[in-house]
């Protein structure tokens, strides 16, 4: 079977969701709208709203603006985990360059023999290659000047500053469990030892993909499965997320303001949540997997 749909103007895009019974109340404010955000970005946001899912009919009383909302709700939901996110790539380059460094080497990303996976870190090494081979930073400039005969990689604290928080997971999770260091950086992150924290880690990369693609977040279901602690040593939710829960934004939010609180004990990431909920009235919590009053867990009660 061939796709056989053609191309329409926006105009004909209005007049269509108008025929399939979404209320567009100005048609110009929606016009300008799809100029800037295409029709089939937006159709993931108009989905619940649909009751005929094959023929795309909407429901009674569907209008075009709450469709609106619900993109700009998921859109600051995915510049504040954005932010949250930041925070704890900054922190996990910050340990494995300095812990790391101190049990070994400057050069432990280097040494075969402290990883399980030698071939995974063959190809994390080449694409940090390509960083550093492309990269303008100065002080790669520098170093690439002053040490000419040396063919390493430059140290820790240059190289990894190169690295993206998807191969900074995969360096982590990839290290021996006799690495001092790896027991070491989960327990400053409060996940006790190895075994929760990479898949932890894991979890968030795939958000932060997802935020920095400007990719959906609101109603999606996520494949990663954080493994949660039994008995977590700081400020964790009483109503646990259940395992078929997990798809769900919620366990991954819990986990992100878990790692958040022992990077930044004070921190507004329970008032930002709460303010753009409340901003958007018509977004359904359910969707994104909360529990109620779920501000009133411990993890999250300001």
């Amino acid at each position: 079977m061939e796709y056989s749909k053609e191309k329409i103007t926006i105009e004909a895009q209005i007049k269509l969701l108008q025929q399939r019974g979404l209320i567009i109340e100005d048609a110009e404010e929606a016009k300008r709208f799809l100029s800037h955000v295409s029709y089939y970005r937006l159709a993931g946001y108009w989905w619940p709203f649909q009751q005929d899912k094959i023929n795309h009919i909407f429901k009674p009383d569907s209008f075009f603006k709450d469709v609106v909302s619900l993109y700009e709700f998921d859109r600051k939901l995915r510049l504040l985990l954005f932010k949250v996110i930041e925070r704890i790539e900054i922190s996990l380059r910050t340990k494995l360059i300095y812990h790391l460094s101190h049990e070994f080497d400057p050069w432990w990303f280097q040494r075969t023999e402290l990883f399980i996976n030698v071939r995974e870190l063959a190809m994390t090494l080449a694409l940090l290659d390509e960083e550093i081979s492309r990269s303008r930073e100065a002080f790669i400039k520098e170093h690439k000047k002053k040490y000419t005969d040396d063919g390493r990689f430059p140290p820790a604290w240059k190289s990894l500053e190169l690295t993206s928080f998807g191969a900074l997971s995969k360096l982590y999770g990839n290290l021996k469990h006799t690495c001092k260091s790896k027991d070491l950086i989960a327990a400053e992150f409060g996940t006790v030892n190895h075994t929760y924290l990479p898949s932890w880690l894991q979890s968030i990369t795939q958000i932060r993909n997802h935020c920095a693609h400007h990719n959906r977040l609101w109603n999606r279901n996520l494949p990663g499965r954080p493994k949660l602690l039994s008995r977590p040593p700081f400020s964790w939710v009483v109503n646990v997320p259940k395992e078929n829960e997990f798809e769900k934004l919620y366990v991954h939010l819990c986990c992100m303001k878990y790692l958040l609180d022992r990077i930044e004990p004070i921190n507004s990431f329970t008032q930002e949540l709460e303010r753009i909920l409340i901003e958007h009235p018509n977004v359904d919590p359910n969707a994104l997997g909360l529990k109620p009053d779920w501000q009133e867990e411990p993890l999250w009660k300001i």
